[in-house]
């Protein structure tokens, strides 16, 4: 008796192991990674609209960011300054800050150039947010000129390097 309910515990616990092992495995975890298309958008301020379509056939950064995460608002300031000074890349700058007062007084202190500055009030809840699965954390994406992801979580000096 014992032994025939040690080998239905094996072959129970071998079948469990197999099939955790495969769920989950569609289900991206992390972003989108290096060498994946990406998802086309279309945003919208009161100046101006850009859809991301529309810049294709030019390096295009696209930098995710809000005023309170300090680590994504710095990053996006120092991407900003570079990219700025080099016509190679056209960079996109999107904020998930709820008030547009506090984007708009963020990218004066910041001294945000980019023509291309949007803010995203929806937050979370914002389909941007959730296409380009941002729940670990707001990344920047550098795409080739066919939208081609071909660096991800890149500092200043990478994107000079790039450029």
């Amino acid at each position: 008796m014992i032994k025939n309910v040690t080998v239905v515990f094996v072959v129970l616990a071998t079948i469990s192991l197999v099939f955790f092992s495969f769920v989950g495995k569609d289900t991206p975890t992390e972003g989108l990674t290096i060498g994946d298309r990406a998802p086309e958008f279309k945003i919208c301020s009161e100046r101006q609209l850009v859809d991301l379509k529309d810049l294709r056939g030019k390096y295009v950064l696209i930098s995710f960011w809000a005023s309170y995460d300090a680590p994504s608002r710095m990053q996006n300031a120092t991407l900003s300054h570079v990219a700025s000074k080099n016509d190679k890349v056209e960079m996109v700058s999107v904020s998930f800050d709820d008030y547009k007062s506090i984007f708009n007084e963020t990218i004066k202190k910041d001294k945000i150039t980019t023509p291309n500055c949007f803010v995203e009030t929806e937050g979370e809840q914002s389909e941007l947010y959730q296409t380009y699965r941002l729940h670990k954390g707001f990344k920047n994406y550098l795409l080739d000129e066919n939208g081609i992801i071909i660096a991800k979580d890149i500092n200043a000096k990478q994107l000079a390097a790039y450029l």
